[in-house]
């Protein structure tokens, strides 16, 4: 796959055998093992050179964070498979935490939450379609409701049921709880004086998972911060790659040590 987008990235210019730098961004628990797969991967592909960057560092970039700065940068990039939080400063991860609930996890939950209560199959498509059209992590005021489709469990027969903004927002609680938990957790192990500069610069959300409406509203009530969503959180992980790409000084502070020998 990877060659793939690199012979399409070229295939209007006339480099006959394309030979580019690539930054990719990895969780912050990948191990050392993994790195390598990783780097051979993008050498094999045909990359020049690899470079790895932890993706709340890339996330942050792209949300225009000041991570060189010996300020404290709070970053929450909820992706599809994993939520990644982390404090920044001076261009490295001070505190961490990294957990498997995310936006995939959500889905599940309104899958297992129409299984549970309609007695419903549904696809996997469908669920995300609910989540992303009603889902919300509290009461906006506004009453929402969708038409699932989906085969029911006890006939096998099609079915459809109508599920409301708050059925839903029912089914997505204890995933919302646990990513605003370990958000608190993670400011109760960082360094005061950087807590003091999350207080008044806020948390930024990344990450297509931010976009579930209400989230940041959920969030710093329970932790009395200010929360806002970065602009365009779906592409910050890939515009803060890019962005590296032009920045050398900085991509070789940040990027991980390569595993090539």
């Amino acid at each position: 796959m990877l060659k793939f987008f690199i012979d399409k990235i070229h295939e209007e210019s006339f480099t006959l055998v394309p030979r580019p730098r690539i930054v990719m961004t990895v969780p912050m628990e990948i191990t050392e093992v993994e790195r390598k797969a990783v780097e051979d991967a993008a050498l094999s592909a045909g990359a020049r050179e690899a470079f790895l960057v932890e993706s709340p560092i890339a996330a942050a970039i792209g949300a225009g964070l000041p991570i060189e700065d010996s300020i404290g940068n709070m970053i929450v990039d909820i992706g599809g498979g994993t939520t990644q939080i982390a404090v920044i400063s001076l261009s490295g991860i001070v505190t961490w935490k990294s957990l498997t609930v995310a936006g995939d996890e959500m889905t599940k939950n309104v899958l297992q939450y129409a299984r549970d209560v309609f007695n419903i199959l549904l696809g996997e498509k469908v669920a995300e379609e609910v989540k992303c059209r009603i889902g919300s992590s509290l009461d906006l005021g506004e009453p929402l409701r969708m038409t699932m489709r989906g085969r029911d469990l006890i006939t096998g027969l099609p079915k459809e049921v109508a599920v409301s903004d708050g059925q839903v927002r029912e089914a997505l609680a204890r995933s919302v709880k646990t990513i605003i938990e370990n958000i608190k957790a993670t400011i109760e192990v960082t360094p005061p004086e950087l807590v003091a500069d999350i207080y008044e610069r806020g948390i930024i959300l990344t990450g297509g998972g931010a976009l579930l409406r209400g989230l940041e509203r959920s969030i710093s009530k329970e932790a009395d911060i200010p929360v806002r969503v970065a602009e365009d959180p779906q592409t910050s992980l890939v515009r803060g790659a890019g962005n590296l790409l032009g920045n050398e000084a900085l991509l070789k502070e940040i990027a991980l040590p390569t595993t090539s020998t």
